[in-house]
């Protein structure tokens, strides 16, 4: 049984893995990007967003890539009768078929999930980018089919960066907690929700100082663990269980909420103490 203390490189995805998952990124973004940009790159206008783009994801963790399109693809869909968003889901859908005709492909709110026969799962975010007369901000639209259709917005690389620079600050423990509250999360509560942005927006949020030792640092001891930390900040922000708070994204600011996994989040905590 693995330890519930947090410890260096543990959770690590290993090269076959990897290697299948970005064959299998690139496969997928080659069929979208031949049917809606008329080119065969199977890399452009395509990257990983989700718990593998903030690098916090471990080997069961689901793949979430955003796969940009072109502007008059987003006119055609939103101008279009009907749910617009839905039917932008179907056409991507179909263009993955193209390449995966056995594979199950379907449509599910906002993303297309690819589901292989090995259970490795891949969502696709159609997306485009937020024009204004400054200039694109950063910032994608994308679509969402739940009430009769409408489009939200989300800034991926701004949640990357700035978990990026507390990771270095936190010399890897940062990436390492996550990755650790994941592996618990599916060992001994898989059938409990938890997303990873709140588990990576919460331990972003209340990290602080917290690091693993440099070359050279002694070791200083304090009143309670890192575990024993995370724990009471979880108590504190929910005033011991009687609220679950609305948390901000690092550096995109967005909203997450909170409603459906903040019950199992304490119970991972409390599982690490």
């Amino acid at each position: 049984m693995m330890s519930s203390i947090v410890k260096q490189n543990v959770h690590v995805i290993d090269a076959d893995t990897r290697s299948l998952i970005s064959t299998r990124y690139k496969r997928i973004t080659k069929a979208v990007n031949s049917v809606f940009w008329n080119i065969s790159s199977d890399t452009a206008h395509s990257f990983y967003v989700g718990s593998y783009g903030r690098g916090t994801a471990i080997k069961t963790s689901d793949l979430d890539v955003l796969i940009e399109l072109p502007e008059d693809e987003y006119d055609r869909f939103s101008n279009g009768s009907g749910n617009g968003q839905s039917r932008l889901l179907q056409a991507v859908k179909d263009a993955i078929l193209e390449t995966y005709p056995t594979t199950i492909v379907k449509g599910d709110g906002q993303v297309v999930v690819v589901k292989f026969s090995d259970d490795m799962k891949f969502e696709i975010l159609p997306a485009f980018k937020n024009a204004s007369v400054f200039g694109w901000d950063g910032t994608y639209k994308y679509p969402n089919t739940h009430m009769g259709g409408n489009w939200l917005s989300t800034n991926p690389k701004a949640e990357q960066d700035a978990m990026k620079g507390i990771n270095e600050k936190s010399n890897g423990l940062l990436y390492d907690t996550c990755k650790h509250i994941r592996y618990i999360r599916d060992t001994n509560y898989s059938s409990y929700e938890l997303s990873g942005i709140l588990i990576d927006t919460f331990v972003s949020l209340n990290i602080g100082g917290w690091h693993f030792r440099r070359e050279n640092e002694q070791h200083t001891a304090g009143n309670e663990t890192y575990e024993e930390m995370l724990y009471r900040k979880y108590n504190e922000m929910s005033l011991n269980g009687i609220i679950k708070p609305t948390l901000r994204a690092p550096g995109s600011n967005s909203t997450i909420d909170s409603n459906k996994g903040w019950d199992t989040l304490g119970k991972v905590l409390r599982h690490m103490v």
